[in-house]
């Protein structure tokens, strides 16, 4: 922390007020600016509290953006808690799909049936009660004890980590559980009872759009700027503090779209993957490990039994995960026929593939390559159709 001694005169009015009574003072302002500026999002203009929680488990690690035609597509489908505890996994997986960490689609159904077993299907507006959820923790009880219910509890994410912390001029690493738990206690006792809502989304909302990540605080539009103890010093570009993260293992795969022409249309060869670990439950393009040559790939092929007619190399593809880097390499097969060492594949055909499986986002080029395919399948049927 940097001393108070040290402040410029902008500071000296208020130098020695206390963190609490720091976040008190700066408060009218940010809800002020928090009801002329906040963005219109689907959830926050009927923050009944399914929709809140949904909302709030699908912005973990997701942009705003990228969440929003998920959200509606996920309460079309299940509207109520009853509806998501009733739902089937497969169905569930399928309108996560994309968003991925899909235990967070599975907990979602756990704690909505220990709802409906416990909670009459409401979900309880007590913090702690939350918190006992599968899924939920202190910041998601936070935001859905305050959001939906208005109860005077501090949500306290990445954003606001980084806002309290520029403001602050605290060099504390933010991703320490003390320092979060420190800061949960502070806004306790400072945030306003009467508007916790509107003072948690705020201070959310500053954190996305104007005191951003990356070194990139819009200093120029901020509410806060007059309070901010690192924007006096010029060193806004030194906070937030955070630890190094270790660098994500490479893990090489090669994938293979096994393709082949049924009677009706196009099939794909998917697999479902084991109920636990990486990717739990969902199904995949069979693939390999390693980076494999064209010759590798037809050896593979052969030795498994499977009769192939075609076999190209198709695009590289690479996905992150929290703490594992995939690279892979894509071959595109035509095949007719099967080893019986090939019992686990599944073939479907393109239309199910993207209707009724959930392929998580990883394999999301090769997907979407094959969505090509069905799309011109229908382009050259409508020719075809057009023509007699």
């Amino acid at each position: 922390m940097i001393p108070y001694n040290a402040l410029t005169p902008a500071f000296r009015e208020w130098k020695e007020l206390s963190y609490e009574e720091h976040i008190r003072q700066m408060t009218p302002s940010l809800l002020h600016w928090y009801n002329q500026e906040r963005r219109i999002l689907p959830w926050r203009e009927n923050p009944v509290p399914y929709y809140v929680w949904i909302s709030e488990i699908m912005l973990q690690q997701t942009r705003v953006e990228a969440v929003k035609s998920y959200f509606v597509r996920f309460i079309d489908a299940l509207p109520d808690i009853a509806a998501l505890a009733a739902v089937e996994e497969e169905t569930l997986l399928k309108l996560w799909e994309g968003l991925g960490y899909y235990n967070r689609a599975r907990n979602l159904k756990k704690a909505a049936q220990i709802v409906v077993e416990q909670y009459g299907g409401e979900l309880p507006a007590d913090e702690t009660k939350l918190r006992a959820l599968p899924g939920i923790g202190s910041y998601t009880a936070g935001a859905i004890a305050s959001i939906a219910f208005g109860l005077p509890v501090p949500a306290v994410d990445g954003n606001v980590l980084r806002v309290l912390s520029r403001l602050w001029a605290d060099d504390e690493d933010i991703g320490k559980q003390s320092v979060k738990r420190r800061t949960e206690n502070l806004l306790r006792k400072a945030m306003p009872e009467e508007a916790a809502s509107s003072f948690n989304q705020a201070m959310m909302e500053i954190g996305a759009v104007v005191c951003l990540p990356n070194g990139l605080p819009q200093c120029e539009v901020c509410p806060l700027a007059p309070f901010c103890r690192s924007k006096s010093l010029g060193t806004q570009l030194s906070f937030p503090v955070k630890k190094t993260k270790k660098a994500r293992r490479i893990e090489e795969r090669t994938i293979l779209l096994l393709i082949r022409d049924s009677s009706l249309e196009r099939q794909v060869a998917l697999r479902k993957r084991k109920n636990s670990g990486l990717l739990a439950g969902m199904y995949e393009f069979p693939n390999l490990d390693g980076s494999l040559s064209r010759k590798d790939v037809a050896t593979y092929l052969k030795q498994q039994g499977i009769h192939f007619t075609h076999l190209k190399k198709i695009e590289d593809a690479k996905h992150i995960f929290s703490h594992i880097e995939w690279h892979m390499t894509g071959y595109e097969v035509m095949v007719e026929g099967y080893g019986k060492e090939q019992e686990g594949i599944l073939f479907v055909e393109l239309a199910q593939l993207c209707g009724e499986y959930p392929v998580p986002s990883a394999f999301a080029a090769y997907k979407k390559r094959l969505v090509q395919y069905l799309e011109q399948e229908k382009f050259e049927e409508k020719a075809l159709s057009n023509s007699l």
